[in-house]
């Protein structure tokens, strides 16, 4: 690139005014220290692997309860100790049905895995009432309702269930129970 007569002069004018400076002493420049980032909390997931286990094992297959829960097709049960009357007002809908899951197409584990994880988080919630539609076993191999078999002792077995009765006809009929959950 060519200097031109005029920049060569404005050249030397710069250099003429500065001939004497002497450069700053600059240090150079600190480092910026940020806060430490907090860590996030570790994910206990042998704690909670080991927390779903035991909830599916509080619940038993072979459980057979020491009283009768149902009453030909009909399902119901009451825990002993609480009111007959119970059964009466969960079957007119006196509660209000918070929260329902479905287990149709489920195989038993995974059916008795979920019931028993949505009863602890309807417990950690504080949901009293709720339905779980267990289906009519139509589609099952001996066209009987596993499912249903099955629920009525699951049920039984968790102390937080206070109650359960077939649901009405519009909120499932023979293929769902409403259950009344204690208040803790």
């Amino acid at each position: 690139m060519a200097i031109h007569e005029n920049d060569k002069d404005e050249i030397d004018l710069f250099r003429e005014a500065i001939k004497g400076a002497n450069p700053l002493k600059i240090s150079p420049k600190k480092k910026e220290h940020k806060a430490p980032q907090k860590k996030p909390n570790p994910i206990p997931l042998n704690f909670i692997r080991d927390e779903k286990q035991a909830l599916n094992d509080s619940i038993s297959d072979q459980y057979e309860p020491l009283h009768d829960i149902e009453n030909g097709e009909e399902l119901f049960y009451v825990r002993q100790g609480h009111s007959p009357d119970i059964l009466k007002k969960l079957r007119k809908g006196y509660w209000v049905v918070q929260k329902s899951i479905d287990l149709h197409g489920m195989i038993s584990d995974e059916a008795k895995a979920y019931v028993v994880q949505f009863l602890a988080e309807c417990k950690k919630n504080n949901i009293h009432c709720i339905r779980i539609v267990h289906g009519k076993g139509y589609n099952s191999k001996n066209k009987e309702p596993v499912l249903k078999n099955k629920l009525k002792h699951w049920l039984a077995q968790k102390e937080e269930v206070i109650a359960y009765v077939q649901a009405r006809v519009y909120d499932g009929g023979s293929g769902a129970v409403i259950v009344l959950l204690s208040a803790h």
